[in-house]
């Protein structure tokens, strides 16, 4: 249980550190924008997943393009003329306004042509002309300058939008160089009200694109010129007149991805995009770090209470939900943050994993270590394989078929009678380290050392089916080693030697943890253990060392012929007789050597 809080704290103080590490990383990330470009993609990438809203109906599209050229016989720049007719051709069907998205900053040589554009200006009383080239307080040379603009009762508006990072027109600002936007411009002179500034924010409004190019309603340029155009196409709509031809180059990346999309109709996206209230809207700076840190929390809130699999599941899936909700949000015009609370989230996920997966393996070696001084290799890696190490390791009770075996050596009280303590634990740990190997070697599980005695099982915790063969084989090698102990002990002047007795049972046990919250001990319980501990006993006062139980017998493969039958003997604590066997003494030690006290250990 020490280990398992020491593990605990541990993997508490590394997920801290990985909060502050993915934490830090956020609020760095979010106030540098090293990731607005990624971020603009995923906008761009939410536009083609909403799909197309309806065809804005407010809206119309004049473009000049392959169709103008072939039916006009023109080259660009169109003339003067050209373009008075177009404006004359729209204004005969009753538009709410006219935008011309054609700069006419500078006198052409054709001063009559000039002059009727003016006029026709005038007359349609509800032109917005673009304008390119800014002076002082958003002032401009269309007509000449302030006093052609007034006579034309022409509003002018600036023709350029804020290009984004990669060029990609995104927003929409009030005003660029202290003159209003050529939407802005187009809206208010339709509405007769001023464009709420603080709706447009410092950057600008989002562009609501309503679908990819060629979305808006499209006529051709020369329709108006000839007037060969459809009744009614420009009635009560504003018509945004511009080359949308791929030769004239006014074509620029917009947050479609299908292609670039012609200036007329990105002016004609904003103009919709106003007239319905610019509703497309971000959270704010404040929201999005809040967001941000958040999810990157989310981890390593589930890393501390959740197991790791669980938690890296509900961290993908907490993932998976918050894209969705993003969508969705952007559905209802809302631009909710994704990649920096994305890669929080990731960095956090990521971090709370590897702290696992190193106190996992802390936790493990710990207990491999610990276990590996008592049970086989093998048997360590089977219990590590099926235990729960996210809870620390528990082998948790269950009944087994297994042998016991209780082994005790005989005189060892009188023996350290009167010796120095640092020689008689010499001599018990070069004994119990000899009978310990033995056990081991033969896939036993030292349960416990009770000064010179030792409790051992075979087939548990993992089960096993020559259990009992294992166990006898073990028993054998113990009585080899005794004998070799015993010759150590007389090269070193300490004795003759000793005698032991060993007890073998096989039965039911229940095998698990015993002891309280704070003390956790492996042991084997049941009537199998409590016999195999009579029989150890009872080799005491008699020429054998080892008595086996004749459940044990009866489970051995190849039952031996030098086990004698000892018929049936009273065992305590238990009802009726018990059938044993013996395997026959061997007269090294004499009975009567260290026998001051036979029954002490």
């Amino acid at each position: 249980m020490r280990r398992r809080a020491t593990t605990r704290r541990l993997r508490r103080t590394l997920l801290a550190a990985v909060a502050l590490f993915a934490l830090g990383t956020v609020i760095v990330l979010d106030a540098t924008g090293a990731l607005d470009r990624a971020e603009l993609s995923t906008v761009d990438a939410r536009f083609e997943i909403r799909g197309a809203r309806a065809v804005p109906d407010d809206v119309v599209v004049l473009g000049i393009d392959d169709v103008t050229f072939d039916e006009l016989k023109e080259r660009w720049v169109f003339s003067r003329r050209t373009f008075a007719k177009a404006l004359a051709g729209v204004s005969s069907d009753k538009p709410r306004a006219i935008v011309y998205d054609v700069e006419f900053a500078e006198q052409s040589k054709d001063v009559e042509g000039d002059n009727r554009l003016i006029l026709n200006t005038r007359k349609a009383g509800n032109v917005v002309l673009s304008a390119t080239e800014v002076g002082k307080n958003g002032a401009t040379k269309i007509f000449g300058g302030a006093a052609g603009q007034k006579f034309a009762r022409a509003t002018i508006g600036n023709g350029l939008l804020p290009e984004g990072s990669t060029g990609t027109l995104r927003r929409l600002p009030y005003e660029i160089d202290g003159l209003r936007t050529l939407s802005v411009a187009a809206v208010e002179r339709v509405t007769g009200k001023p464009v709420d500034r603080k709706r447009l924010g410092g950057e600008g409004a989002w562009i609501d694109y309503s679908g990819p190019p060629g979305h808006v309603r499209y006529v051709s340029f020369s329709r108006a010129v000839k007037r060969t155009f459809k009744p009614g196409s420009f009635r009560n709509r504003i018509v945004v007149i511009g080359a949308v031809a791929p030769s004239l180059q006014d074509r620029h990346p917009t947050s479609w991805p299908a292609g670039e999309m012609a200036g007329p109709e990105i002016h004609a996206n904003a103009i919709d995009t106003l007239l319905r209230g610019a509703p497309l809207h971000d959270t704010g700076d404040t929201a999005d770090l809040l967001i941000a840190l958040a999810l990157t929390t989310l981890p390593l809130l589930l890393g501390i209470f959740l197991r790791p699999f669980v938690a890296l599941a509900l961290g993908l899936a907490a993932a998976v939900l918050y894209a969705v909700v993003a969508q969705i949000a952007f559905g209802r015009e809302l631009i909710l943050p994704v990649v920096v609370p994305l890669v929080g989230l990731a960095i956090a996920l990521v971090g709370t994993l590897v702290v696992h997966y190193l106190t996992a393996s802390v936790e493990r070696a710990q207990t491999r270590d610990l276990f590996s001084r008592f049970v086989p290799d093998s048997v360590v890696a089977q219990v590590l394989e099926r235990a729960d190490t996210e809870d620390d390791v528990r082998l948790g009770g269950e009944l087994l078929t297994a042998t016991v075996l209780f082994s005790d050596l005989r005189g060892f009280t009188s023996f350290a009678e009167g010796r120095e303590p640092a020689e008689v634990i010499g001599v018990l740990n070069r004994y119990l380290t000899e009978m310990s190997d033995a056990i081991l070697d033969h896939d036993g599980t030292l349960v416990a050392y009770m000064g010179d005695g030792i409790m051992a099982v075979f087939g548990a915790p993992i089960a096993s089916d020559d259990h009992a063969d294992k166990a006898l084989g073990a028993a054998r090698e113990m009585l080899e080693r005794l004998e070799r102990f015993n010759e150590w002990l007389r090269s070193e002047g300490l004795g003759d030697g000793f005698k032991m007795g060993i007890g073998l049972n096989t039965g039911d046990v229940m095998s698990g943890n015993v002891g309280s919250a704070r003390r956790l001990e492996y042991t084997t319980i049941g009537d199998t253990t409590n016999s195999a501990a009579r029989l150890e006993g009872m080799t005491k006062g008699t020429p054998y060392q080892l008595f086996v139980a004749d459940s044990t017998r009866s489970r051995l493969a190849t039952p031996p012929d030098d086990l004698e039958s000892l018929d049936e003997l009273e065992v305590r604590g238990r009802k009726g007789a018990m059938k044993v066997w013996a395997l026959p003494p061997v007269a090294t030690v004499p009975d009567d050597v260290h026998a001051a006290d036979p029954a002490a250990s």
